[in-house]
């Protein structure tokens, strides 16, 4: 079985539908609430667990009830925290979530200042049992230790490359896969077009560069041209956490060995397939609906 680390943060979010998004300020009421764990990594590893990957949550919570809540949910999705630090009269982190009924959203997050960023106690783990290493850049002082052990023990790696408010060229230049989204590689390389930025962006380390940009599909770059995985046409419903599902199923299809054509087709199909309903994580296929999914685009 396929072995994958996801490195990174946890939240708990806290979902309201509303029929639009709020565009002054006001009291406004939502037609429905949901309460489920979230967080970039922690969201890629429930993916690489449906789709049959054996998988390792590698973060950080406090000792509140929430961080209680958030590994409970974790491991009930067959993910390991073993690994995980829960820091003593630590908040945890979480979000607030407003989904309209198109299913775009507004994330308003708290990255709890409790938690020690500290990442010096992830040389204890042995990296080289690994077939992949995925990182987010919400804790970039782990993201940047794991990479450095994997690319030491020869196991490939993927960055979830989003928006944050240290510079993640360092991060990028490691990775053998850097997945941005639009926000992150706009950030990164303060260019406002996808292609030059995308270009830009692979002259900047030696692995593969992506983007996604949600309904407008993925870009990327290899052997120095560029491609393009159109977006599957599918009844939104919530794209709270395609991004992170995304990420997750790539890892999946990179470990799995299959062409850069293939895993991007393959993540962009479990991705639309998570936004038919609502939350991060409820949407999420296992390998035998995304493979009946896909059947229909033969």
């Amino acid at each position: 079985m396929t072995r994958i680390a996801c490195i990174g943060i946890t939240v708990q979010d806290r979902i309201y539908s509303l029929k639009n998004l709020p565009f002054e300020g006001g009291k406004y009421q939502a037609n429905q609430y949901i309460e489920v764990g979230g967080g970039p990594a922690a969201t890629a590893a429930v993916a690489i667990s449906r789709l049959g990957g054996d998988v390792d949550f590698i973060g950080r919570v406090g000792d509140d009830s929430c961080g209680n809540t958030l590994l409970t949910e974790l491991q009930g999705w067959d993910v390991n925290t073993s690994y995980c630090r829960q820091y003593p009269g630590a908040r945890s982190s979480q979000s607030a979530i407003l989904v309209d009924g198109q299913g775009e959203r507004i994330i308003v997050n708290y990255p709890s200042p409790d938690l020690n960023t500290d990442a010096s106690w992830l040389e204890s783990i042995d990296f080289a049992c690994y077939d992949l290493v995925l990182a987010d850049v919400r804790w970039h002082e782990g993201a940047l230790t794991a990479f450095t052990l994997a690319r030491a023990a020869g196991v490939p790696t993927l960055l979830d490359a989003d928006t944050t408010p240290q510079d993640i060229t360092p991060l990028v230049k490691l990775a053998d896969h850097a997945v941005f989204s639009a926000p992150g590689l706009k950030k990164m390389t303060g260019q406002d077009d996808v292609i030059q930025s995308l270009y830009l962006a692979a002259g900047r380390t030696k692995g593969k560069v992506y983007v996604t940009q949600g309904g407008k599909g993925s870009k990327w770059i290899e052997n120095e041209r560029l491609y393009q995985q159109a977006a599957f046409s599918v009844n939104v419903v919530d794209t709270t956490g395609a991004g992170d599902v995304f990420h997750g199923a790539m890892a999946v299809a990179l470990a799995e060995k299959k062409p850069t054509e293939q895993a991007i087709r393959f993540a962009s199909a479990v991705a639309a397939m998570k936004c038919t309903h609502p939350g991060g994580r409820a949407g999420i296929p296992d390998r035998e609906q995304i493979e009946s999914f896909l059947s229909l685009y033969a």
